[in-house]
């Protein structure tokens, strides 16, 4: 092994995938496992909603049908903003196989946020839910673009100059909205070219776009290719080390690449069946498990917890559980016996479509112990110095930067040459040092992103929103340690002088821009004495981290 800190995975071709497309990956998925059961929705007047493998390609392809006689097309960016539910996974399959792009938009996006996703992504059609936890979409959307409600068929507005028309799931509203029922009974191309356009799909074609906090006060708009999907799709249902039976079930939203490929890749690339939750309710999550007999739970801690917490807990026959890991407050309840290896030894991000290194379940504890695993297949990572840029020597700390099949293609309105080196790594701004045994140890982020109940938060772009609101003349948000969420959001704010500012009344002012996970969740006054500046007077980070982790603390 070289002396120098880089780690290769074995050549991709000696890993067994399948199709490299996302419409090859369902058709395989399909193809192998027709008759089972691949999808359970309790719908919330009580009824039950059940599709077959083949049922879910026949939608698929009913919407990729649909959507080319809409004039869909290779790389047209189509927004999906749904939850959990089988719409939001035929949707997307069906976007994949038109050869459009799906842009996987957060139902926990407020009013500016969406409008933000929509513009920089560049939707040109929309496929949302109406209804979602109170909220109505329709009417939301028609706030930011009036010209919804009044146009006919095909819209063309100033207000969202690209978005043609939307697509509603639930009960539709005139203008330019189109019932889910009339899009999938309406104009339909014929399969002969769904099929002819299908077989043009390229693995390195643009398939999905998620969104993503980074170290811009706006989200980023992370472009991925199927091949990216797919591959991650293939190997987590090995990674978790899962049988052919395993039934899921997954209350975070699929628009999240994480929960993508854990939930949906690991369940149909296993031939299992998905058991679907709109959003996290801790009683219902417990019915659903009992009742759809689930095996595998994905969740994060902070949802754990809830579960414990919850009435009906101690009572529930959760017997059927065996996939559970033993950071997992559920491995305690008096019904499970289990004792598998949940997969925690691992590294990655949204650009790399989650894992890029691991300790697949099942590996030897003092193997995967105190590190973050091998690189994947295809891979290679390197530590290098966060100035120069410079490859350091094994065992020194240093940034983590990653280059393979499963990383992005980049973000919309960046420059490649502004997100990669000149050798094509992504340095992800996550320090760490690689081992002699050639494992990747992370140690942390660099830049601050604040990580929260499995999100990522961006302190930019919260001191943004606090910014504007009456009173405040600095903000400034950190992210302090939290035995569930990991880190809790807390916006640091010195008012303006004679400003009578509150913590309550400047989180309903940031309520109004933000999303609940991005929503601090403690905002402490501060005089401007109390922060400490750099030589170039900006903010020391860990210096406000501290002091906010003692204000609460006390």
């Amino acid at each position: 092994m070289s002396n120098d800190s880089i780690i290769r995975g074995k050549p991709l071709a000696e890993e067994a995938l399948g199709a490299l497309t996302l419409g090859g990956f369902l058709r395989e998925v399909c193809a192998a496992n027709g008759p089972k059961e691949a999808l359970v929705y309790h719908l919330p007047d009580g009824g039950v909603v059940r599709k077959t493998y083949a049922q879910v390609w026949d939608e698929a392809f009913t919407v990729a049908r649909a959507l080319v006689a809409r004039g869909v097309t290779r790389e047209t960016r189509v927004g999906l903003l749904v939850t959990n539910r089988p719409e939001w996974i035929t949707s997307m399959f069906g976007i994949a196989l038109s050869g459009g792009t799906c842009v996987a938009l957060s139902t926990f996006a407020k009013g500016p946020e969406l409008d933000y996703a929509l513009r920089v992504a560049g939707v040109s059609t929309l496929i949302f839910e109406r209804s979602i936890l109170n909220r109505d979409f329709a009417a939301e959307l028609v706030e930011l673009c009036p010209d919804l409600a009044t146009a006919r068929g095909e819209m063309q507005s100033p207000r969202l100059p690209l978005l043609r028309r939307a697509v509603c799931i639930g009960d539709t509203p005139k203008g330019a909205f189109e019932g889910w029922n009339d899009f999938l009974k309406g104009p339909q191309a014929a399969p002969e070219l769904v099929e002819a356009i299908g077989a043009e799909i390229m693995p390195t074609d643009r398939g999905l776009i998620f969104f993503s906090s980074g170290s811009t006060a706006k989200p980023k708009a992370i472009m991925h290719t199927h091949r990216a999907a797919a591959i991650q799709s293939w190997r987590w249902s090995r990674i978790y080390n899962v049988d052919p039976d395993v039934r899921s079930w997954a209350a975070n939203g699929l628009f999240w690449s994480g929960n993508f490929a854990m939930a949906l890749g690991t369940t149909f690339s296993a031939g299992g069946c998905m058991v679907l939750q709109s959003a996290f309710h801790p009683g219902e999550a417990l019915r659903l498990m009992q009742a759809e007999r689930v095996t595998l739970p994905i969740a994060w801690p902070h949802q754990w917890a809830k579960l414990v917490e919850d009435p009906a807990y101690q009572d529930a026959d959760l017997g059927s559980l065996r996939y559970v890991g033993e950071t997992s407050p559920l491995r305690s309840h008096p019904t499970v016996n289990c004792d598998w290896q949940e997969p925690m030894s691992s590294y990655g991000n949204t650009e790399t479509f989650t894992l890029v290194t691991v300790h697949p379940s099942g590996t030897p504890s003092r193997i995967a112990d105190g590190n973050h695993g091998y690189a994947l297949p295809g891979n290679t990572v390197r530590i290098v110095d966060p100035l120069s840029g410079k490859v350091l020597p094994q065992g020194q700390a240093g940034e983590i930067a990653v280059k393979g099949p499963t990383l992005m293609l980049g973000y919309i309105g960046v420059a490649s040459e502004d997100t990669f080196d000149e050798e094509g790594f992504l340095r992800t701004g996550d320090g760490g040092f690689i081992d002699e045994q050639g494992r990747l140890h992370w140690q942390g982020r660099i830049n601050d992103i604040i990580k929260t109940g499995g999100a990522n938060v961006s302190p930019l772009e919260i001191n943004a929103v606090l910014q504007q609101c009456p009173g405040v003349k600095i903000a400034a948000t950190v992210g302090v340690p939290h035995d569930t969420l990991g880190e809790i959001v807390v916006a640091c704010v010195v008012p303006e002088e004679g400003a009578k500012l509150d913590e309550a009344s400047v989180r309903a002012f940031a309520a109004q821009q933000l999303s609940s996970y991005k929503l601090p969740r403690r905002v402490l006054l501060l005089q401007e004495s109390d922060l400490a500046l750099t030589s170039s007077n900006k903010i020391k980070t860990a210096d406000l981290r501290a002091l906010a982790a003692q204000r609460l603390a006390g």
